[in-house]
């Protein structure tokens, strides 16, 4: 009778080992996210005298998903976001909050009158770590680099750069 017992004791030791380290672990990523979104029909309605209340309403936004954000910033038509998403965070989801939030916040805000939403699409890159130096130097610099490149030319390049092979009129479309 003593030896099952132990035998007991030491397997519920075991679970209870096993079941502590379940909880306690979380998963390890070094994942960047590069996310690029457009206004609805592309129109330019972001005011760029008022993207900084922008920028900050949706850090905020980041901020409460425990997601980390590197950079972001806006054009009249799009906008760029690298942010490291937190492993219960799906991106779908996280770029649909952002959206919406900063959907309701932007018309009730009074900044952005023409603003009617935004584009479905968007485009998600994935970049690692040692390039996060790159990519927050590529996004701080849009109002320098849209002099020299349209935003349908970065789509298109970015869609080839990262081999997706798809029409990129896809990410144009309103429905």
């Amino acid at each position: 009778m003593p030896r099952l017992t132990r035998n007991y004791v030491v397997v519920q030791q075991k679970i209870s080992l096993l079941t502590k380290a379940s909880h306690s672990m979380s998963a390890y990523r070094q994942i960047l996210y590069h996310i690029v979104f457009r206004t609805k029909g592309s129109g330019k309605s972001i005011n760029l005298i008022y993207s900084e209340k922008l920028k900050n309403y949706i850090w905020g936004i980041i901020k409460n998903k425990k997601c980390i954000l590197f950079r972001i910033n806006c054009m009249e038509d799009h906008i760029h976001i690298l942010s490291d998403l937190h492993p219960s965070v799906a991106l779908a989801d996280y770029i649909k909050d952002i959206k919406v939030s900063s959907t309701k916040w932007m018309k009730a805000s009074g900044f952005f009158p023409s603003f009617r939403g935004w584009g479905i699409k968007y485009c998600a890159l994935t970049y690692s770590y040692k390039e996060r130096d790159i990519i927050i130097n590529y996004i701080k610099n849009q109002q320098e680099h849209h002099k020299k490149e349209s935003f349908c030319d970065e789509i298109r390049r970015f869609f080839k750069e990262h081999g997706i092979d798809m029409d990129e009129k896809w990410f144009w479309e309103d429905s």
